[in-house]
């Protein structure tokens, strides 16, 4: 299972929020490059990048930041936030991203996710953030009834990377993940799923782990916090 550190970019700042909430943001670092650097130096594999500004924005807004942070590592990147056409996701792939993530124009436009994965093999993730097993979209702003399993096979045949699923009530909580709900979404379909929000120990790192179905963890405030420490932790996931 890969762990992902996470980098949060707000008004070109790494944070972090609490269920998603802009107005509860705490500020752990103002230079994300050097903070990347930090990550791959640990031994990280991947890094995960959010545009906050963008995702509210729909365009990118911290493009200046993620491209500094690009510059900085050696290690691939994904990015999530803002990217609502071929046009950016073109732009990111060619700046140096190794994947993006497509979370709102997966409910809004699914045919674009089909397209960018056909172009882009292997380089399209969709990003699925869930209230009690619904889709939220915009930044987490809007609501939907869609259930996040039925989205998630929606794109089954698409050729899709990976699947991240966050569950919103748990982001930056430090109160565990929702392993149960992941752990079924993994379960439900063939895409690899990557679980995000709440992973705040390195227990629940294992056992996220230990269910076998899931292919990656992202944790963010447990990193900045010290309640994980990198190092341990992958050097834990790789015995």
């Amino acid at each position: 299972m890969i762990l992902y550190p996470a980098i949060d970019l707000k008004d070109g700042a790494c944070v972090r929020l609490l269920r998603g909430d802009m107005e509860k943001a705490t500020v752990f670092g103002t230079d994300p490059a050097a903070q990347a650097r930090a990550f791959q130096d640990a031994g990280a594999e991947w890094i995960h990048l959010v545009d906050l500004n963008g995702a509210f924005a729909g365009q990118p807004v911290n493009a200046a930041a993620v491209e500094a942070i690009l510059a900085a590592i050696s290690i691939p990147a994904q990015l999530g936030g803002g990217i609502r056409d071929m046009a950016t996701i073109e732009g990111w792939l060619s700046k140096g991203l190794a994947r993006v993530i497509l979370g709102t124009v997966a409910v809004e436009n699914p045919d674009l996710v089909r397209k960018a994965a056909k172009a882009f093999p292997g380089q399209i993730a969709v990003g699925i953030d869930a209230r009690k097993g619904r889709v939220a979209t915009k930044g987490w702003a809007t609501e939907t009834d869609i259930e996040a399993t039925d989205l998630a096979r929606q794109f089954e045949d698409a050729g899709v990377a990976a699947i991240i699923y966050t569950d919103i009530d748990r982001d930056g909580a430090m109160a565990g993940p929702n392993t149960g709900a992941t752990e079924a979404l993994a379960r439900a379909v063939r895409i690899p799923v990557i679980a995000s929000g709440g992973v705040s120990s390195l227990a629940d790192l294992k056992a996220l782990r230990d269910t076998g179905t899931i292919a990656g963890a992202i944790s963010g405030r447990a990193l900045y916090d010290g309640a994980i420490d990198l190092a341990e932790a992958l050097a834990a996931l790789k015995a």
